[in-house]
This record gives C-alpha cells, sequence and structure tokens, in this order.
C-alpha cells in the first residue's frame, strides 16, 4: 500500500503584523525628516549675522540709527529766526537757484518773530504781519512770484519803524522801493546783485529792530 504524503499548509502572516511593520515604517520616516529640518534650521542660524551689541555713546562708535537721524534732523532744521541767521543767507552764493527764496524764507521769520513783541504789537504791526504770513505762505512752490514777499516784508519793516524807530524812515523807505524792483529771479549778474544788495541791507535794518525802540 502506498504511502501518502500529507503537507501542512502554511499558515499565512497575522494581518498585525504587517500592521506593526507600516506603524515602524512611517515612525521612521517621520524621525528622518525631522532630523533633518534641524540639521537645516541650525546651519541657516550658524550662518546668519549676530546681531551686534548697541554701541556705547560713550565709546565713540558709530550712532545707531535712530542717533544718525536725529543727528540729520538737527543739521537740516530751520535756523533760529535771527538777525544773524539773516545775515548769514545774505551771504551765500548768489547765483544759487534757490537763494532769494531761502533768504526770503528768513526775513519773513525773523519779522513775525519781532512783531510778536509787546513793544511793537499794534493793529498797524499785526496787519502787515498777516499780510506778510499770506504773501510767504507759498514759498515752498518753486513757480510762485517772490516779489509779494519782498513787498509784504518791506511793509512790515515800515510798521515796525513808524512805531518805534523814526531814524529808520529814510533806510525803509529805500528798501521799499528796492523791493518792487525785485524780480525774485537770480539768472544774471544784476539780479544777483540786486538781491545781495536788499538782503544786506535788510539785515542792517533788522539789526536795528532787533534793539529796543524809542
Amino acid at each position: 500500500m502506498a504511502d501518502i504524503n500529507i503537507q501542512r499548509k502554511k499558515s499565512s502572516p497575522s494581518p498585525w503584523l504587517l500592521i506593526l511593520l507600516v506603524v515602524l515604517a512611517l515612525g521612521a520616516l517621520a524621525w528622518y525628516l525631522l532630523r533633518e529640518d534641524s540639521n537645516q534650521q541650525a546651519a541657516a542660524e550658524a550662518s546668519s549675522p549676530t546681531e551686534l551689541a548697541p554701541a556705547n555713546a560713550d565709546s565713540g562708535a558709530t550712532p545707531r540709527p535712530t542717533e544718525q537721524n536725529a543727528v540729520g534732523d538737527m543739521a537740516t532744521a530751520e535756523p533760529l529766526p535771527t538777525p544773524e541767521a539773516l545775515a548769514a543767507a545774505a551771504q551765500r552764493d548768489p547765483a544759487s537757484p534757490n537763494y532769494a527764496r531761502n533768504g526770503l524764507r528768513v526775513l519773513s521769520a525773523v519779522l513775525v518773530d519781532l512783531a510778536d513783541r509787546a513793544d511793537l504789537r499794534d493793529p498797524a504791526v499785526n496787519e502787515k504781519r498777516d499780510v506778510l504770513t499770506s504773501a510767504t505762505a507759498r514759498l515752498d512752490d518753486s513757480t510762485a512770484s517772490l516779489r509779494p514777499g519782498f513787498v509784504a516784508a518791506t511793509g512790515l519793516m515800515q510798521a515796525m519803524q513808524q512805531k518805534a524807530y523814526p531814524t529808520l524812515e529814510p533806510t525803509v523807505a529805500d528798501l521799499i522801493t528796492r523791493a518792487g524792483q525785485l524780480s525774485g529771479r537770480s539768472t544774471t549778474p544784476d539780479d544777483q546783485q540786486q538781491l545781495r544788495d536788499f538782503f544786506t541791507r535788510a539785515t542792517e535794518v533788522v539789526r536795528v529792530l532787533n534793539e529796543p525802540g524809542t
């Protein structure tokens, strides 16, 4: 009688084993990706420049940007309304395009400041001050005419002269005549000389007005 070879059927792998293998594979992949991100971040931080500590103001180091801005603002600030500021403006190069405009701006500031003085304040002076303020309101506009500003400035000078400075009458009258002849341009040597003469004479008047009147 022949022997019958009986082979046992191999059992299939458990599905839980497959699930465990998949979970382990995903975990290993996640760990690898996280480690790569950490390495890249550390490399980026190492290559970035280190932030410098604020410089000590007493050490002579370069000022921080905020300090540099403050210094720049001080350098470009408007000059104080004084006769010295007007004299400095008069001595600048009259051939520069903004010579007349800048000089008139300083002259107006000086005269308006003087008009607010207690011993010069009266209705006539206040009226001429308002006229000057209106005439110079558009000094920042390069297309605006400067002649009204020159005329208004000499008008305010005359009001203050009549208030307390009788000896200035001929000088102020001469300035009024010169103001009516100014075009405000500085394109020709004659224009430049007229402007410088006007501001120089105006400075002399302002120096007297800056002192107490009679």
